[in-house]
């Protein structure tokens, strides 16, 4: 055992320290508690003195770990070494999962990838070594699933540098998506601030049966709540259903809850958990958790009533739903799958897949591979192939290995699947397609979370549609989103008809359990002063930071709007991922991707604006934000609702604030993105009066007044200065705190922690 694994001595400690928050805590609000209130205020770093309030206070929690993934961890540790420190101060982990390229298979993939990342593999590994990092190579597998494989425990909290952190709420962890610099916060030993969410129950009910799954469960969720159904809000799942669901399952729920925008997502432990730790070589912790049933689920008053404690209830009858589809381009656009071939006709989708892909950080479990394979088994029997191509991606080598074992590749591979490296790969656009043309309009299907455009292939014409494993194994034997393969017959190749039974239930874990795999895996050694972390100088990819300048004391006037976003505007708008991953570790070249994706409200285009100093139109964003740089101008952003939607990028933030940018001005803010702007030293603001969008013009100029003056609760003054001599006054607020407040004066949070 070394410091970075989840020890029961760990467990335990965190288990006393929860008992004793929750003993001041239940004093104080003299009520029952939800299971996501226990272990939020049970890991309170002040439970005294902390003020508790729904949606206004901020809360500083002390989280048992931090999990980061390469492309997000080399910001995230170049930050931490600005900070000065020596070592971590909680268990951290970095996990190589995002910089592999799916292409021709894993082998061909891992060989190009071991040389293309050399250079950022090689400064992780260091730079791990030598602040007491866990380092998890790649293949070793997707950073979510190696957590809930070797670290999740129930009870615990956890923050990590991707939005998909909540996978290890399946397992029952508080486990929660952030940037970078919040990371880096808790890695220094300091407590992480959050908005202290509310909570929204859901409340299950009866089991999965036949084609459904536990995918269906939160395509559900997430067509009722929407994407913007959970910030600032913790989805807590309860009732009999809960326990109806393996372990694996509820974690694919909760991955999934990013979608909502939710803050994390948790089911209370229960026996299907304690089955995954034992089959995880776990049993000490699921004894500890066995021990303590009672604090790792709601009180029984909440369940009994649940209105009276959360903040809203969905009610979800699990024997009659439906296996879903979802999209294009954004994952609340639901139906059953009995209404897809409807919603082809009426909606003009290309009928024919080029493409399905099963696995990811969702759904790569076992359970799943299993239901997928059982699919791919009677299409095999039947001598049917896949009608489109099919790939499959395992979560880590462990399930690699497992589903090697037990025939599951042998099956998929044996309708034509082609297994890729246990990385994200075409999930987070790390996909070279040589079949279908940029600007090609053409339909896909995956077991993925996200679907925006160019999300998967850099392919803004290709419309991504998401599905469970099983569904989409289904779809691809028939090639075609213009029927229900679960009810019509598929036609096969050689003129014969198949009819697909519901896949067999599988089991939780295998039966002859998993083959473990630690490869991959590099402990921090005992002598970790001696280790140098070099960055060359001339490095495309990676370089040292410079610290952003504090705030001047003076009002921001005559800021140029850079550019007013309409509809979705994000992070991937803002800094689109696929090729530009390459540069996550230099700050400077990636921000020659800021806000390619945006779409101009003023002309409809993506990625381009107008010029207001030298009056060039159609300029690409990055050019006109290093062009008012060198003039020495601070710029201004707006946008719509929802703004920074996706993932727990900070370069989100990091780009624009590189470049120049003073305020992003939105009609709402997604958690993450808003968070990430106020820790770089941008100033985000909501519009009062959400009309006043309207008012913003293409060459419009902002004042913010009363900078001086800045103080949480507080609104802003703003003057939307036109060029036709007239004005707009109007108000913003803002959700900063006192210490918020702070860092924007500084400059960035992490100017603040530096002299600390």
């Amino acid at each position: 055992m070394n410091a970075i694994e989840t020890t029961p001595e760990l467990v335990r400690a965190s288990y006393e320290a929860i008992e004793r928050n929750l003993a001041i805590v239940r004093e104080r609000l003299a009520r029952p508690l939800t299971y996501a209130e226990k272990i939020l205020f049970g890991h309170l770093a002040d439970p005294k003195g902390q003020e508790l309030d729904p949606g206004e206070a901020y809360l500083e929690l002390r989280p048992d770990r931090v999990a980061m993934q390469d492309a997000t961890a080399q910001m995230a540790i170049l930050q931490f070494i600005s900070s000065g420190r020596e070592a971590t101060a909680v268990p951290t982990t970095v996990h190589c999962d995002h910089l592999i390229q799916a292409y021709q298979g894993a082998a061909a993939d891992m060989a190009t990838a071991s040389v293309t990342n050399r250079e950022v593999y090689d400064f992780l590994r260091s730079a791990s070594a030598r602040y007491g990092i866990g380092f998890w190579g790649p293949g070793a597998g997707i950073i979510h699933q190696v957590v809930l494989e070797k670290y999740a425990f129930p009870g615990g909290m956890m923050i990590g540098t991707d939005s998909h952190t909540p996978n290890a709420g399946g397992l029952g962890m508080f486990a929660c998506g952030v940037g970078g610099a919040d990371a880096v916060d808790v890695m220094a030993g300091f407590p992480w601030e959050v908005l202290h969410p509310k909570v929204v129950g859901v409340h299950l009910t009866g089991e999965l049966s036949g084609w459904s799954a536990p995918k269906d469960v939160i395509l559900k969720v997430c067509e009722i709540l929407t994407v913007k159904g959970g910030t600032n809000r913790v989805v807590e799942y309860f009732g009999e259903g809960t326990r109806a669901l393996s372990c694996t399952g509820k974690a694919t729920i909760t991955n999934m809850g990013a979608e909502l925008g939710a803050t994390t997502s948790i089911f209370p432990y229960d026996e299907r958990i304690a089955l995954y730790l034992e089959a995880t070589e776990r049993r000490e912790l699921a004894a500890l958790a066995n021990a303590q049933v009672e604090l790792l689920r709601a009180d029984p008053e909440v369940e009994a009533d649940p209105g009276r404690y959360f903040d809203e209830v969905v009610e979800i009858d699990l024997s009659t739903l439906e296996p879903h589809v979802v999209g294009p381009h954004t994952p609340d656009l639901a139906r059953p799958v009995s209404k897809m071939a409807a919603d082809v006709a009426e909606k003009g989708y290309p009928a024919e897949l080029t493409s399905c892909l099963i696995g990811s950080c969702t759904n790569s479990s076992y359970e799943d591979m299993s239901r997928a394979a059982d699919v791919a088994r009677q299409a095999e029997a039947a001598g049917a192939r896949a009608a489109t191509k099919l790939w499959c991606t395992p979560g880590s080598e462990q399930i690699h290995q497992t589903m090697k074992r037990d025939g599951q590749l042998e099956e998929l591979e044996s309708i034509g699947a082609v297994v890729l490296a246990n990385a994200c790969g075409p999930c987070i656009g790390q996909w070279k397609r040589d079949d279908v043309a940029k600007g090609e309009s053409n339909s896909i299907l995956t077991s993925f979370n996200r679907n925006f455009p160019k999300r998967n292939d850099g392919n803004p014409e290709t419309l991504a549609f998401i599905a469970s494993p099983e569904i989409t194994v289904a779809y691809a034997l028939a090639g075609r989103l213009d029927l229900d393969p679960t009810r019509d017959e598929i036609p096969t190749a050689d003129g014969g008809r198949l009819r697909l039974e519901p896949p067999a239930p599988a089991p939780d874990v295998p039966e002859r359990g998993f083959v473990a795999s630690d490869e991959g895996y590099e402990a921090p050694p005992s002598d970790r002063g001696s280790v140098e972390v070099v960055i060359d100088p001339e490095s495309e990819r990676l370089a040292f930071l410079e610290p952003f300048a504090p705030w001047d004391g003076q009002d921001f006037e005559g800021l140029p709007v850079l550019l007013k976003a309409k509809g979705k505007c994000t992070t991937d708008h803002i800094s689109m991922a696929g090729p530009w991953l390459r540069f996550r570790g230099h700050l400077d070249h990636i921000s020659d991707n800021l806000f390619l994706g945006a779409i101009n409200a003023h002309t409809g285009e993506a990625g381009s604006g107008r010029n207001l100093e030298s009056g060039e139109e159609g300029v690409a964003f990055p050019a006109i934000a290093r062009d008012y740089k060198a003039r020495g101008l601070r710029w201004a952003v707006v946008g719509d609702e929802n703004y920074g939607e996706g993932s727990s990028r900070e370069h989100a933030a990091m780009e624009p604030r590189h470049l120049g940018c003073a305020i992003v001005l939105v009609r709402s803010f997604a958690r993450i993105a808003e968070t990430n702007l106020k820790k770089q030293g941008v100033l985000p603001l909501v519009f009062a009066d959400p009309a006043d969008y309207d008012k913003v013009r293409e060459t419009d100029r902002i004042d913010v007044r009363g900078l001086a003056g800045l103080a949480p609760d507080e609104p802003v003054d703003l003057v939307l200065v036109h060029d036709d001599g007239t004005r707009d006054e109007i108000q913003a607020h803002h959700s900063l705190n006192q210490d918020q407040v702070g860092w924007f004066r500084a400059g960035s949070a992490l100017n603040v922690l530096k002299d600390a």
